[in-house]
């Protein structure tokens, strides 16, 4: 089963994905706060507030401190990537009020959760779309096929 649009695209890409990767932003909000115990959230208005704050600050601050962050990138291995995620997590708990990291430590483990709990949740749609991908290669080929003479030959193969 593929969930489809009319303009063919699937529920991350097409004009719905933004409001589908906000639940599934909220989904992962939801899970790492019921798994940390350094992690608060008042309300489902609070998780999905949070949702929205975290998607938005990934969108705008993140490129910006990945970029000034990029000359360091090979010194710390990555690991520096970590810490812009934790700091975004921590910026978005101060202008969420019903949301609350206690500390670093607190917010790279909750990064963590929303990585995998985010990678789960998209798994079925990743794997609906290589399938889709692997047909439409396919049809491509068997169309490139049909292009051949009586001998096998394809019209810039034949030597005469």
């Amino acid at each position: 089963m593929k969930v489809t649009v009319n303009n063919g695209g699937n529920f991350y890409t097409s004009q719905g994905g933004c409001l589908m990767r906000l639940v599934v932003l909220s989904i992962a909000v939801m899970v790492g706060a019921w798994l940390l115990p350094g992690i608060a959230v008042e309300s489902s208005g609070a998780v999905i507030l949070t949702a929205l704050v975290i998607s938005i600050l990934n969108n705008t601050l993140r490129p910006i401190l990945i970029v000034i962050a990029l000359p360091s990138n090979p010194v710390t291995l990555g690991l520096l990537l970590f810490v812009i995620n934790a700091l975004i997590i921590l910026l978005a708990s101060e202008l969420v009020s019903g949301f609350h990291v206690d500390h670093i430590g607190t917010a790279v483990l909750f990064s963590l959760i929303i990585m995998a709990v985010n990678y789960l949740l998209e798994l079925p749609n990743r794997l609906l779309n290589r399938k889709t991908l692997n047909q439409s290669s396919n049809q491509t080929f068997r169309q490139s096929d049909d292009n051949t003479d009586d001998e096998g030959f394809t019209p810039y193969e034949e030597v005469e």
